[in-house]
């Protein structure tokens, strides 16, 4: 009877052994891909497909970062898989002037870009001499110049042109002060000034609507936010079943019922 049981013993310790090496065969099956993202809305888009991915065999890591810079030199040292962050032409100037070797993948979605106050509740109500401040990156500069031109604030040379600087501005009838500042700053300083021109996931995370913009892009904006990779990567299967969910209808839907119309889909 002992020896009964103690055979029983031994068979039960091989099985739970076994099931413990499953286990950890199927945690190590799990290819990491580590993405750089800003925190909001890019790290919550991407969190909502984490498990959809998990299912696929890939282990879905975020990195957030909260500047615009350091995720594409990351990326291009090989220490992140991919970034969703920004649109195309932020991209194309900072291939150009970096030599960096990425391309996008997908398309996402558009964050409006749009001008914000805490002083006037009307763009008609902005006052000659007003200060405003624009990001001070070269595409998205370009982008809010454009947005006043359309909107009959300034007119530029050629409203084409989406490095557009402030030299590129050949009249002014307000006489606006227009003050380039760090795009994470404005937020911030908008207390300070007459008014400013905030990229869309900066916004966000100030608690800003879509609604409190005076004036704001539409769904035509050639901004879309976008999926990045090396591009030695554009063929690579785990960057692939990524791009595969950001432009599911899983996505869509989160964006729809997520953001209310804060973000709109580019897919």
């Amino acid at each position: 009877m002992i020896k009964n049981i103690t055979s029983l013993l031994i068979i039960l310790a091989f099985v739970f052994i076994g099931c413990g090496e499953n286990n950890s065969d199927n945690q190590t099956k799990l290819e990491v891909l580590k993405v750089g993202a800003s925190p909001t809305p890019h790290a919550k888009i991407l969190s909502n497909i984490k498990d959809d991915l998990k299912k696929e065999g890939i282990d879905l890591q975020i990195i957030e970062f909260s500047e615009y810079v350091t995720p594409n030199i990351e990326l291009n040292d090989g220490l992140l898989d991919a970034n969703f962050y920004q649109h195309k032409p932020y991209l194309d100037k900072m291939i150009e002037e970096k030599n960096l070797k990425l391309t996008p993948i997908a398309k996402v979605h558009i964050e409006p870009l749009g001008f914000y106050s805490k002083k006037i509740k009307n763009i008609k109500d902005l006052k000659d001499g007003s200060t405003i401040a624009i990001p001070n990156d070269p595409s998205n500069a370009g982008r809010a110049l454009i947005l006043l031109h359309n909107n009959g604030l300034i007119k530029l040379k050629d409203p084409t042109n989406l490095y557009s600087t402030e030299l590129d501005i050949i009249d002014n009838p307000k006489k606006l002060s227009i003050k380039p500042l760090d795009s994470a700053m404005l937020p911030r300083i908008i207390d300070d000034l007459d008014g400013a021109i905030i990229n869309g996931n900066f916004a966000l995370q100030a608690n800003f609507s879509a609604k409190d913009a005076l004036i704001i892009e539409d769904e035509k904006s050639p901004y879309a936010n976008i999926l990045v990779v090396r591009e030695v990567d554009i063929n690579n299967p785990k960057v692939l079943k990524l791009k595969e969910a950001l432009n599911s209808e899983k996505t869509r839907k989160f964006l729809e019922d997520t953001f209310k119309g804060e973000l709109v889909p580019a897919f």
